[in-house]
């Protein structure tokens, strides 16, 4: 019996790793799991790669060993890994942690989203290909200017991916996951008001229990993953749908 196949980027924390859970349950799926570190998890549906996405030239060369030629009913590239980089207002920001944001938060998703196409044009089977945005991507945030600016252009590249492939099975979205309760947030927290200065803002989101739990975003993520055409929309946000 044929089976689906998800390849996900960063499923070691937060909300990649709630994602991981929720599909390790799904028997119909294969997974390859893409990070820096791997998991002390062994399952017969689970492979994992351990990647520094920030290295590209590593990535490039592991391109044809992550997208395998064996027959699926379907796949779906989850472009997930995200780094907020050091909260800074421009002028203190590191040159060096700017370029390696855009590596991981950007280019990477570039060069998986250009390989799966390459590699599964052609494919009858159903393709999806989501990359994780955020609503920083149309709202300018001080202290966020790496990240704002990588999200915005990942929402872009997403938008003509689509308009490309509009013919050939595949599905685009840009999908802002909401205030999810994950590390990330704590660093936020761990921030400036001189850097950040919507800082009280997210300390009250956790204090008011405002964040989504990961594990709830992931069902939502699973949900549209398992009704693409639901969403005609490449730009998404999962706070306005709900399940059913």
């Amino acid at each position: 019996m044929k089976k689906s196949l998800l390849i996900i980027t960063g499923h070691s924390q937060g909300l990649g790793k709630a994602v991981l859970d929720y599909y390790l349950k799904q028997d119909s799926f294969q997974i390859l799991a893409i990070s820096r570190t791997k998991l002390e998890i062994k399952s017969p549906t689970l492979q994992q790669l351990s990647l520094d996405l920030a290295d590209l030239d590593i990535l490039e060369s592991k391109l044809d060993q992550i997208f395998p030629d064996e027959e699926f009913d379907r796949i779906i590239l989850l472009n997930n890994a995200g780094w907020i980089g050091k909260i800074k207002s421009l002028g203190k920001v590191n040159p060096k942690a700017l370029r390696s944001q855009v590596n991981v938060n950007l280019l990477a998703p570039m060069y998986l989203t250009n390989a799966f196409i390459k590699r599964y044009k052609e494919k009858s089977f159903e393709k999806i290909i989501c990359n994780i945005g955020s609503g920083a991507a149309f709202r300018p945030v001080a202290g966020w200017s790496g990240y704002c600016s990588t999200k915005a252009a990942l929402a872009m590249f997403t938008e003509v991916a689509a308009k490309e492939s509009a013919s050939d099975n595949f599905h685009f979205f840009s999908l802002a996951p909401g205030i999810v309760d994950t590390g990330m947030q704590g660093e936020i927290r761990e921030s400036t008001v001189e850097d950040f200065p919507e800082l009280d803002k997210f300390i009250d989101f956790k204090k008011d229990n405002k964040l989504s739990s990961p594990g709830l975003v992931a069902q939502k993520i699973a949900y549209l993953f398992d009704n693409p055409s639901k969403f005609q929309d490449v730009i998404q946000d999962v706070r306005k749908f709900d399940l059913p």
